[in-house]
Formats: structure tokens, C-alpha cells, sequence
């Protein structure tokens, strides 16, 4: 068609590349005539006279195909049905790209895990090779058990990812703002079945179970309704210019059926990340995106502020009110002070959780939190009370509190970063019920060690072994953090047990925040502390505190990496050979 039927702004856009190229109406046909095996030999097959196509994955490759043709704009169905029982490991993948350092690309890939756990959904869209625009979500269904559509349109206006025919995401075109959008490299169709057992189940956690390859994914009902692009045009116009596809958006039903598939089903959302873009959200996140506002939803409810100069002041920090410690930092009205500014609660529901932040950031000292953990079936919940710095380097000190269902123990999740490195977690139940009284909780963060302490008791203690080349936090000031938000697909029992939301709203309570500690303000000239006699610049623990920390460890740990040597089979990390009371 002509460009000004691509653009909906025509006066002020055309296309960038003149692609030498005839646009022609495409449509469905035969995988023989449609598609070219591109790798995994005899994996990859067309069956049933081309009408269906199934990848295979063993353990020394997989399988993929791609369209014989490219295409510049439509509309792309194809019918998949995924690799049953445990696909822990596996990725299977139905997406548009164009080739090249600076490519574009639109994604589905489904994300195997272990057997009776969820698939996670991942798209994506890049443009001149830039993504890093992921959404994520789990299905209404088993994709497993039957054949279910997946979707693609994309115009000069948006693009829009469809699952039999419900709308999970749009990315619309915010050229105008700056925001790179795919519209003139043609793109072809690709799908592929591979092992990525590095970090697609559980952060890689979960491996491939080769026992149970080959892995096998269907596809079927492959229809372009698009335009395709020859090799011999002398212009773009398209025979295609009245197809539905072309201006497709979301009227009010889209509108709530996609409001309904983020409010329940989305996992993740880079455009709530607030910890990986500390200086700002990118811009298409503070436009509307026919989704909820982006402020009612966090998926990862770690939420940040803007990192201050580290140059800076160091002063004495005391305990006050939580008006003037902290920022309620998302969830709206979850997130309340309350009794003059001596309590706060955090309230968690099917929509969103809630979080705040401290007004000041520190440089070591002793932070100590009163908490109530939610009662009765907290299964699906993280409460959390920790420090962190900013940035892709960041450090951060972690208590995760990991609900579970009535009358089983919460798990007590700590774990240490440095320089952006964590993976160093030990995990505890409690010897009391943390959901009937309120019980202090104490990080004491100095340039020799870290001590984790629950009404004084030391739990563990991270010490500082630099001379060994193990990262320390010890530079970058820290804001304390606490939040309460839904983690269903790892916190309990590995995601087994997912929240009740007929128990909703969930709710933890916080008081007596006191922070001894080196307080950092905005225009220091010096790290000088007025706090260097404060016990804590250099407690460690004495002859009870080991005994006691014996004790907890002996009795309520029930993981330690530093014991875990499936995960190290090439050694334990360097500390673990280290005292771990020192």
C-alpha cells in the first residue's frame, strides 16, 4: 500500500531503507511450501503431507526452521503444542527476525521446566539490535496437552502478541519519543527447539534431564497474512493495504482481556524493574502501553531510587518515625504509615504488592526491623527487609521471608552481593512462629563482616576475605528496602504451591526501625565517619555468639551453599574453606 497507509502519522514518517523488494499478499500453505529445515537434521521433520512440522532435542542438538520468504508488516498464527512432562532446560522458540548486528527481532519463546510447573512465556522485541524489552508470563492452560495459537501482528503502529486470540502485550511505535521501532528491515519467520539449561529454568538452576530426551515440540497451521517481500520490486506498495492487520489495535474488549492476562498471569515486566534502571525507567514505560499503569504492578517489587554521588557526608543516624525514615515506594494504598508514624503495613493482593524505601542511604552500621509476617496460608509470599546499592554492580544484604502454606514454617532466605555477584544464600526455619508477635530482625554491615542476628541471635555471618579475591561490599552506600509482593512461581516449595488469592489481602507489619549507623548525605568532600566507636564498626561475635550461632546453624539451617557440591562440582567457592565465625 502506499506509506502513508503504514504510518499513522504519515506527514512526519517514511520508510528509512528503500527495500528492493515486491510486497505481495501471503498466506497459509504447505510447511513444504512455506519453511526450509534449517538445522538438527533428522530432528527436524514435515509430516502429514506439510501440514505438520515437529523439533526434536536430544543431548548433542536441536532442530529449527525458517520461512522461504521475508515479510515487511502482518499478521503471523501458528498452531504449537510443547514439550510435555519435565522440560526443565528446554526453549522453544516462534519469533520474526532480520539478520545482522543491528537486526530486528519479535519473540516467543517458552521457557521448559520440571515436571507440574508452569512454562514461562518470554517476549521480546528488539530493533537495530537493541532489545532488553521482556515481558513474562505463565498460561491459563497446559500447553502441553493440546495445540494452542500464538499470535504476531505487527504494523508501523504496534505490535501485539496474541494467545488464541487474547492480547498478553502491546509494544507501541513512541518513534517520536526517541524509542527505536522495527518497521524497514523485512524479517522472516523462525522456530527452533534448544538446550539452554544455563538459565531458562530457575535462573539455570534446573538442568535438562537427558534421561527423558528426545524432547519434541509440534507445530502446525503456520498462516502468514502479511506482506512478503521479492527479490525483484521496484517499490513497496502492497496488495495487502485492506487487511485488518494493517491499523490493528486494542478496542475495549482487548483493552480488558489484556488487563485481565497482566493483572493474573504476568511474571515479569521490565517496565516495573525499577532495580535495573536505577537512573529511570525507559521512556515507552511512562507512556500508556494499553496495559495497566505501570505503577500497579511489580512482578519484581525490589523497588530503587535514584543513586546519590558517593562523595558525600557521613553523619550519625538514629531511630525515628516512619515519616521521616522512609518513602513509600509502590503499591499505593497497600502501603500505609500508621499510629503517627510508629507502625507501617504492607498489604499484598491480586493486583500488586507494596514496598518503601529509607529516605538516606549508609555506609555501614546496625539496622534493626521489628516485622509481623502474614498469618495463616502465606504460601506464594515474600515479605523482605534489606539493604542495596544501585546498578548492574550493585551490592545488597538480603533477609527474604518465604510464606508457606497453614501450619508449615516460613523459610528465612538471606544472601550477600557484591559488585553485582550474589549466589551465596543460606536459608533457616525459626524456632518460634514469626506471624503471632512482632521479632527484631538486625543487619550489622562493617568493613570486616556481615552479621545476620533475629532477636540478637546470630544466624550467620558473611566475613570479609578480599586477601582471597572475594568481593566485599564495602564502598557503595546502601538505602534500606522492605516489601511484600507475589513470587508464586519459585517462593514455596520451588513454585508448587501457589498463592491463595481468596485469602487476599496478605499483610505484614513493620515498626521500631532504628538505624546506628553512618548516615550519607549529598555533598560530602570525605568518608570520615562520626560513628567509628560505635560497637558495631567492629563487632564480631564472641564466645556466646558462636555458641549461639552453633546452635541456629546445627538446628534451623536448612541450606547452605557452602555445603551444596552439586552446584560447585568444580570446588566450593573460596570462603566456603574459610571459618565461618571469624
Amino acid at each position: 500500500m502506499a506509506q502513508s497507509e503504514y504510518y499513522s502519522n504519515s506527514k512526519a514518517s517514511a520508510i528509512s531503507l528503500i527495500i528492493a523488494s515486491l510486497i505481495v499478499a501471503a498466506s497459509a500453505g504447505s510447511f513444504y511450501d512455506e519453511m526450509d529445515l534449517t538445522f538438527g537434521g533428522e530432528r527436524a521433520k514435515i509430516l502429514n503431507g506439510g501440514q505438520d512440522l515437529s523439533l526434536s532435542l536430544d543431548q548433542y542438538s536441536g532442530s529449527g526452521f525458517q520461512s522461504k520468504n521475508e515479510y515487511l508488516f502482518g499478521r503471523f498464527d501458528m498452531q504449537l503444542k510443547l514439550v510435555p512432562g519435565n522440560s526443565a532446560g528446554t526453549v522453544t522458540t516462534f519469533y520474526l527476525s532480520s539478520q545482522g548486528a543491528g537486526h530486528d527481532e519479535i519473540d516467543f519463546e517458552f521457557l521448559g521446566n520440571s515436571t507440574g510447573n508452569p512454562y514461562t512465556i518470554h517476549t521480546n522485541v528488539y530493533s537495530q539490535g537493541k532489545g532488553d524489552k521482556e515481558q513474562q508470563f505463565h498460561l491459563w492452560f497446559d500447553p502441553t496437552a493440546a495445540f494452542h495459537t500464538y499470535t504476531i501482528v505487527w504494523n508501523a503502529q504496534r505490535i501485539i502478541f496474541l494467545i488464541d486470540n487474547i492480547p498478553v502485550r502491546v509494544f507501541n511505535n513512541h518513534e517520536a519519543a526517541g524509542v527505536p521501532f522495527p518497521k524497514s528491515q523485512p524479517m522472516r519467520v523462525y522456530a527452533s527447539l534448544w538446550n539452554a539449561d544455563d538459565w531458562a529454568t530457575q535462573g539455570g538452576r534446573v538442568k535438562t534431564d537427558w534421561t527423558m530426551a528426545p524432547f519434541t515440540a509440534s507445530y502446525r497451521k503456520f498462516n502468514a497474512n502479511a506482506n512478503k517481500v521479492g527479490p525483484n520490486s521496484k517499490s513497496t506498495t502492497s496488495e495487502n493495504e485492506n487487511q485488518a492487520w494493517s491499523t490493528q489495535g486494542l478496542d475495549a474488549a482487548g483493552r480488558n482481556r489484556i488487563r485481565w492476562v497482566q493483572n493474573k498471569h504476568m511474571i515479569y515486566n521490565y517496565c516495573n524493574d525499577y532495580s535495573r534502571f536505577p537512573n529511570g525507567l525507559p521512556v515507552e514505560c511512562t507512556r500508556f502501553e494499553t496495559t495497566m499503569a505501570q505503577s500497579d504492578y511489580y512482578s519484581n517489587s525490589k523497588a530503587s531510587a535514584i543513586v546519590l554521588a558517593i562523595s558525600c557526608l557521613i553523619v550519625a543516624a538514629s531511630a525515628g518515625s516512619f515519616y521521616d525514615e522512609m518513602d513509600l515506594t509502590f503499591g499505593g494504598e497497600r502501603a500505609k504509615i500508621l499510629n503517627g508514624g510508629q507502625d507501617l503495613s504492607l498489604s499484598l493482593d491480586q493486583y500488586s504488592g507494596s514496598g518503601f524505601q529509607s529516605k538516606n542511604e549508609y555506609l555501614f552500621g546496625r539496622f534493626d526491623m521489628q516485622l509481623k509476617l502474614v498469618s495463616g496460608n502465606s504460601a506464594g509470599t515474600v515479605t523482605t527487609f534489606y539493604l542495596s546499592s544501585q546498578g548492574a554492580g550493585h551490592d545488597e544484604i538480603d533477609f527474604e521471608f518465604l510464606g508457606n502454606s497453614t501450619g508449615n514454617p516460613y523459610t528465612i532466605h538471606t544472601n550477600v552481593y557484591s559488585q553485582g555477584k550474589g549466589d551465596k544464600e543460606q536459608q533457616f526455619h525459626l524456632w518460634f512462629d514469626p506471624t503471632t508477635a512482632f521479632h527484631t530482625y538486625t543487619i550489622v554491615w562493617n568493613a570486616q563482616r556481615i552479621i545476620f542476628l533475629i532477636d540478637n541471635i546470630p544466624v550467620r555471618v558473611f566475613s570479609n576475605h578480599e586477601a582471597a579475591g572475594v568481593p566485599f561490599p564495602k564502598s557503595q552506600p546502601m538505602r534500606v528496602y522492605a516489601s511484600l509482593w507475589n513470587a508464586d512461581d519459585w517462593a514455596t516449595q520451588g513454585g508448587r504451591v501457589k498463592t491463595d488469592w481468596t485469602k487476599a489481602p496478605f499483610t505484614a507489619s513493620y515498626r521500631k526501625f532504628n538505624a546506628n549507623a553512618n548516615k550519607v548525605s549529598p555533598n560530602s568532600k570525605s568518608t570520615s565517619a562520626e560513628n567509628e566507636n560505635q560497637a558495631w564498626s567492629t563487632q564480631g561475635l564472641d564466645a556466646a555468639g558462636r555458641n549461639r550461632i552453633r546452635w541456629v546453624q546445627n538446628k534451623h539451617m536448612i541450606y547452605n551453599y557452602c555445603n551444596d557440591y552439586s552446584r560447585f562440582p568444580n570446588g566450593l567457592p573460596v570462603e566456603c574453606t574459610r571459618s565461618r565465625f571469624l
